[in-house]
């Protein structure tokens, strides 16, 4: 890979997400040689994924380039590779570009789309995991409703305009209420010689309740919100296949659509060598002790989403989500720093700040540890917070522009098919 040796300890870091990207700057400007890989060359806000797909937001304001993050910092080695195996024995990674030897490996490889063994729904769903899957899903929304103008068979025009959503999340709320604007105040302006009023929005949930990491209070206002929408919500419903036309459940309720989005729940993004029962939980995380040490290995951690720190309170370990990544970045690298000095660890408690999830314009829920609100107000923390995660004054100014514009004009101007996606999978 062509990294320099150095005297100093070498950390290599799996993953520029949120969890290694606190990771890196904890560990700026130390005494140590950080290098850090990922298949990509840019950090993704995950959270404003959506808006992508939608159209509200191009990819490169929620993107931004991993050097340029980490620039200032001397001791930091920036390497594009898609990491395959971890030699534990010989203390070395194994990617696409070679291998790396390590005094200390952290795995911030994330997660992935969990699909729960069904190959057929991972077939033909559709994914928003990455900014490349946001924009594949763009256009094949978009086309969608050029091929409905297409059409005089009713029925293939149902399809087109029916888009299932399945998993009613922060991921799965958003995106539905971001479709039935678009159908409410964009479709009419841009297709008028299309009824647009046949467009169907369905949220399908497994469970009781929509948004059930949230209060019941969030989870009905939310619901409250999108039903007004005009969004159709399927609660004890689970979805059991999808062949590319027809989805079916656990009941006789079935889906004729041309779209599937599936936001139904993530896994660990582990990596082989890490491996064993004592290592892989179910929801494929790596299992780590209080200090995000992988157990039976003192120079190898997990942070993030990849990993499952058992506790009391979090007995399935801490929540997929940007602040449990975020905390446990920084704090590791206070850790280490710690280990090198041979001082004792200290161990990792999570600071809840909070959640929150939008369902539209002036419409969002937030649930702090203290207060509990939604609406208007809620809407205005919602986008301050984002705001504010956002890595990048350029990004954040562009966001902040788009969302006045689109606020003012009820418009959505990125919603252009770049490159075409459903010829990819239809004749």
């Amino acid at each position: 890979m062509n990294i320099p040796k150095s005297s100093f300890p070498r950390v290599v870091i799996i993953g520029g997400g949120f969890a290694g990207i606190a990771l890196a700057k904890k560990l700026s400007k130390k005494e140590l040689q950080v290098v850090l890989l990922d298949k990509h060359n840019y950090h993704n806000f995950q959270p404003l994924l959506y808006q992508v797909s939608t159209g509200g937001l191009e990819p490169d304001s929620i993107a931004y380039p991993i050097r340029k993050i980490l620039k200032d910092f001397p001791n930091f080695f920036f390497r594009l590779a898609d990491v395959s195996e971890i030699n534990t024995d010989k203390n070395k990674v194994i990617s696409n570009i070679g291998e790396l030897k390590f005094d200390y490996l952290v795995i911030a490889s994330g997660s992935k789309t969990n699909f729960f063994g069904n190959e057929s729904i991972e077939a033909n769903s559709m994914e928003m995991k990455t900014i490349p899957q946001s924009l594949n899903l763009r256009s094949l929304i978009l086309e969608n409703f050029e091929d409905a103008l297409l059409t005089s068979n009713l029925h293939e025009r149902n399809a087109l305009m029916n888009f299932v959503i399945v998993g009613a999340g922060p991921t799965g709320v958003e995106l539905a209420g971001a479709l039935a604007e678009i159908k409410k105040g964009i479709l009419p302006k841009d297709y008028p010689d299309l009824d647009t009023r046949t467009v169907q929005i369905n949220l399908v949930q497994a469970g009781d309740r929509i948004l059930k990491e949230m209060s019941e209070k969030a989870s009905q206002k939310a619901e409250d919100f999108l039903e007004k929408l005009g969004v159709q919500i399927w609660k004890n419903v689970r979805v059991t296949g999808y062949d590319g036309n027809v989805v079916t459940t656990n009941s006789d309720l079935t889906f004729e659509t041309e779209t599937v989005i599936w936001a139904a729940g993530v896994k660990g993004a582990a990596i082989k060598g890490i491996d064993g029962e004592t290592l892989i939980t179910r929801s494929n995380r790596i299992e780590v002790n209080q200090f995000n040490q992988v157990k039976g290995y003192n120079n190898i951690f997990a942070i993030g989403d990849v990993a499952q720190m058992t506790t009391d309170k979090t007995p399935h370990g801490h929540p997929m989500m940007a602040q449990p990544a975020i905390q446990q970045g920084k704090q590791l690298g206070e850790n280490l720093l710690r280990l090198i000095e041979n001082k004792p660890l200290k161990p990792f408690k999570y600071r809840d700040k909070g959640s929150m999830a939008t369902v539209g314009r002036n419409k969002a829920v937030v649930d702090l540890p203290k207060f509990k609100f939604q609406g208007v107000f809620a809407w205005f923390v919602w986008m301050f917070v984002h705001l504010f995660f956002l890595i990048g004054f350029r990004n954040r100014v562009v966001v902040f522009i788009n969302w006045v514009y689109n606020y003012v004009r009820f418009d959505r101007e990125a919603r252009l098919i770049i490159r075409p996606y459903k010829k990819k999978f239809k004749p």
